[in-house]
């Protein structure tokens, strides 16, 4: 079976402690998603349970090693590895960051931000170019999530990431948790950031759980943890999003601390009301 496209509904980032719990109970799950580099092997247990997912839900390609944002090339091998696996899961969407997380040969176990200037722009959309040629599909690149500013930024955010997306022709993924923790820890207001992004370029939004700290100063410091459920006002912010953008399909991210399947499914399940307020208001 494929599925061309995401569905308008609330979608979970998949973790095969919930194999069984999905195919027995996946409401009100409509898709999954999987991060990449977990599937890039040959054989064994994982791919025959991403197989028999593939056959009932649509299937979201999250990547997180391209380094799309770093100096040097992509990575060929690894380039390669991951059209090889796009290639037989043939997935409903593809998405990577806007982030490097390469230096030469090393790999830093992170995704790290990039100053927003004319040189970087030029970087980013020329590997977003050979990373849609060499997969032969058009890809969402992830809004960050922020603990700095660089002094060097001539362009906000939103205007880079609408401007890769005029000269790639790639889609944006809007992750409306990494939006909040960079408003908390730049001080800016989150809507503006939600009003100034081009949501008809989204594809697919995120939302997912952050840590609270405080900087040396004693101010608010939010750390992207992907560890607990939303925040109260993440799930205020997706509204406000949505009401703007129309229906997208929306992604519960947990990666850590995975809780057992009913407390996902809750999440996904107030995800999912979401989206169902917003096709009865309209």
């Amino acid at each position: 079976m494929t599925f061309d496209t995401l569905p308008a509904a609330a979608g979970v980032g998949y973790k095969p402690k919930h194999f069984n719990d999905i195919l027995e109970n996946p409401a009100p799950v409509g898709w999954l998603e999987i991060h990449a580099e977990n599937y890039m092997v040959d054989g064994g247990r994982p791919l025959a349970q991403l197989r028999a997912l593939a056959e009932r839900f649509p299937i979201s390609v999250h990547g997180v090693g391209l380094s799309i944002g770093g100096e040097g090339r992509l990575d060929p091998e690894h380039l390669a590895r991951l059209r090889h696996l796009l290639r037989w899961l043939n997935p409903a969407s593809f998405s990577e960051h806007l982030a490097w997380s390469t230096h030469d040969s090393a790999f830093l176990n992170d995704l790290l931000p990039l100053p927003y200037t004319d040189a970087t722009l030029a970087r980013v959309c020329d590997h977003i170019d050979e990373v849609q040629a060499t997969l032969g599909r058009r890809m969402l690149l992830e809004n960050p999530s922020s603990y700095l500013a660089f002094a060097e930024s001539t362009w906000s955010e939103p205007e880079f990431l609408r401007e890769i997306d005029r000269r790639t022709g790639c889609g944006l993924l809007l992750d409306v948790n990494n939006v909040f923790v960079s408003a908390t820890n730049l001080d800016f207001t989150p809507q503006a950031y939600i009003d100034a992004f081009a949501l008809e370029e989204v594809g697919e939004i995120h939302i997912g759980g952050h840590d609270e700290d405080e900087d040396d100063h004693g101010q608010p410091l939010l750390i992207d943890s992907h560890g607990r459920e939303a925040a109260d006002p993440v799930w205020d912010l997706l509204d406000h999003t949505l009401a703007r953008s129309g229906p997208r399909p929306v992604l519960v991210e947990w990666d850590t601390d995975v809780p057992d399947w009913p407390t996902l499914a809750a999440e996904a399940r107030r995800a999912s009301d979401a989206l169902l307020q917003l096709r009865a208001a309209a």
